[in-house]
């Protein structure tokens, strides 16, 4: 891996691929840029893909200080102008996602398009009273992780967090030795942004104007708090289009790489050939 200097912070990336297309993969909590490994080989053969560990995780510097989302979105615009690959597709997981779509909002000219799933953007559904007993679930859950992690149990909160949050029941015992790892190393930059109040929260008024494509994923497997999240997104950017990835939920990239390869593939192909056509 390379590293680069970014807004005062040492982040670790990997460059792969020769293509002229850039492809940038933003992971989720907790994770790391293995998250994508099992999709870069596919995906490196079309694009110029790019992998980092976001600051706080893994290999990349973790700052002393409350962080915040804010910091991320600045890093990423920062790495993709150093690396100099705008303007470029972007593909955020999760809490990637969500940072992403605030790179959509705020440095547009950087981007060819961006591909999201399942951002955790659950203040877009503060409104819907039917929905609050699924959001103050989810928020009971999180608190009884961020209460783990800060009192030293890193491990029973990650656990708890893969069981209750992310894959459910019987998860943490089959992921692979080293994903437990780095769920463990990376607790404490999860106390982080759980504690950032800008986290969740996401104004639509932001993407308006933004007239570039965007690709928005589900998993049908995914708990139901994700799918109003998409929709409203969908609703409020001009050029989206939703695919539902079958037998899939938060980590299609790991548990259904082929299926999230082609959604990706196929989206990005057929941007290019309207591009062809238009010009």
């Amino acid at each position: 891996m390379a590293t680069a200097q970014i807004n005062g912070v040492r982040l670790h990336y990997e460059l792969q691929g020769s293509g002229e297309v850039p492809l940038v993969l933003v992971h989720g909590s907790w994770d790391s840029h293995h998250d994508w490994d099992l999709v870069v080989p596919a995906l490196s053969q079309s694009f110029r893909v790019l992998a980092y560990d976001r600051r706080g995780h893994s290999q990349s510097e973790r700052p002393d200080g409350q962080g915040s989302v804010l910091e991320d979105v600045a890093d990423l615009a920062a790495l993709l102008e150093h690396l100099g690959l705008a303007p470029a597709w972007v593909a955020g997981n999760l809490f990637g996602a969500s940072i992403t779509l605030r790179l959509a909002s705020q440095h547009r000219t950087l981007l060819r398009g961006v591909i999201a799933h399942e951002p955790p953007l659950f203040g877009l559904l503060a409104d819907d009273p039917a929905l609050t007993p699924l959001l103050q679930d989810v928020r009971r859950h999180i608190a009884a992780v961020v209460e783990r992690i800060a009192s030293g149990d890193h491990a029973g909160a990650a656990e708890q967090f893969v069981e209750t949050v992310a894959l459910g029941p019987g998860s943490w015992a089959r992921l692979p030795r080293d994903n437990q790892q780095t769920l463990l190393d990376n607790a404490p930059t999860f106390l982080d942004e759980a504690r950032d109040p800008r986290q969740l929260a996401y104004d639509l008024g932001w993407l308006r104007g933004f007239a570039k494509p965007a690709l928005l994923t589900l998993g049908d497997q995914s708990p139901p708090t994700f799918a109003p999240v998409i929709a409203r997104l969908a609703k409020a950017l001009p050029h989206a289009e939703v695919v539902t990835l079958e037998g899939a939920g938060h980590i299609p990239h790991v548990t259904h790489p082929e299926a999230y390869v082609d959604a990706i593939m196929r989206f990005t192909h057929n941007q290019s050939a309207a591009t062809r056509i238009s010009a």
